[in-house]
């Protein structure tokens, strides 16, 4: 096991070496200050929030930046005056960059402590980790509302569905291990799913576009832990897939927001944290707008991954290595 904790760690450094960038666009306001985001939203989700803000600080330009979850570390620590705000769905990446010092406070944004680490990082979207279906797929059968009705649907046809499931590969994606270290967390049954999965030959992924892609073309008849909110940003998808909050237990990540301490541009950095938090972008009437805020009345009523020190456990490099070896060894045959 020795051995493979050390292949472990050393996949995981040369990984996060490959770091890079997969867009980059500018949103111009009128001539003034250009603002640097690094974000791991695509662009066409995050664009409406993006052009709100703008609309009332038109003075304000914005170089906005997208990467990975699990690059978004690499490149903040080998470059952090490059980026004025990070924007990210990985919780417990986001809280270790707080924790190790290279955010700034913002004691002018009082939020609750549910949603805030240390007036530093700033929780404003709540967004479930959901099982995707292709409606032909599961055409005459009954879909699955929980992860132990999806293993008994798996294991009932397992010809049918073999080299149709996808997951994240939660070595490449930061969401992605976030999502599993919690299902983890929460109950063993997350483990015996992924059995199924690497029994059947389940397809990884990077990110959740990608597998919904899939399953709208029919590739894929099943995807697990996908945020189903970018489902919203594929009008033609919607009557091709079917997205389930699993009922047995849901796991709903904040996606959050920090200013670098090192910027240069600390009062118009704080200002878009504020839009954000506040929710006036959710008020938008944009076809297809996908994110919930805070203040969504649904996405309360779920139970969201806390904000605090706990999420820094699975980031250390021994904890991370056995539980990829755990993964590896239930998914990857």
């Amino acid at each position: 096991m020795r051995n493979f904790v050390f292949v472990i760690l050393c996949l995981w450094a040369s990984l996060a070496a490959a770091a890079e960038l997969e867009d980059r666009q500018t949103f111009h306001g009128e001539n003034g200050v250009t603002l640097r985001v690094l974000s791991s939203t695509d662009t066409d989700i995050f664009a409406p929030i993006l052009e709100g803000f703008i609309a009332r600080n038109p003075s304000v330009s914005i170089d906005y930046a997208v990467a990975g979850s699990a690059d978004i570390v690499t490149l903040i620590e080998d470059c952090p005056d490059c980026f004025d705000v990070v924007i990210s769905s990985a919780m417990d990446l986001q809280l270790k960059l707080a924790n190790d010092g290279l955010a700034r406070r913002l004691p002018g944004l009082a939020r609750s402590s549910d949603t805030q680490w240390r007036q530093s990082l700033f929780g404003f979207t709540l967004e479930p980790a959901t099982m995707v279906l292709n409606r032909a797929a599961f055409e005459g059968r009954k879909m699955p509302t929980t992860r132990q009705e999806l293993i008994e649907a798996l294991r009932a046809e397992p010809e049918r569905f073999r080299g149709r499931l996808g997951t994240y590969d939660v070595r490449l994606s930061g969401l992605g291990y976030l999502f599993a270290t919690q299902d983890a967390r929460t109950s063993e049954t997350f483990w015996r799913l992924m059995e199924v999965f690497g029994n059947l030959d389940a397809r990884l992924y990077c990110c959740s576009g990608d597998m919904i892609d899939d399953l709208a073309s029919g590739e894929l008849f099943v995807a697990y832990n996908v945020l189903g909110s970018y489902t919203q940003t594929r009008p033609e998808t919607l009557d091709k897939v079917a997205v389930i909050t699993p009922e047995d237990f849901a796991t709903t990540m904040m996606r959050t927001a920090l200013v670098l301490d090192t910027t240069e541009l600390g009062e118009t950095a704080a200002a878009l944290v504020a839009y954000l938090t506040s929710g006036a972008w959710a008020a938008q009437d944009r076809p297809g707008f996908p994110l919930p805020s805070l203040r969504d009345a649904e996405a309360q009523m779920l139970s969201v991954v806390s904000l605090d020190p706990g999420l820094l456990v699975y980031l250390d490099r021994l904890k991370r290595a056995l539980f990829l070896e755990a993964w590896a060894s239930a998914l990857l045959r």
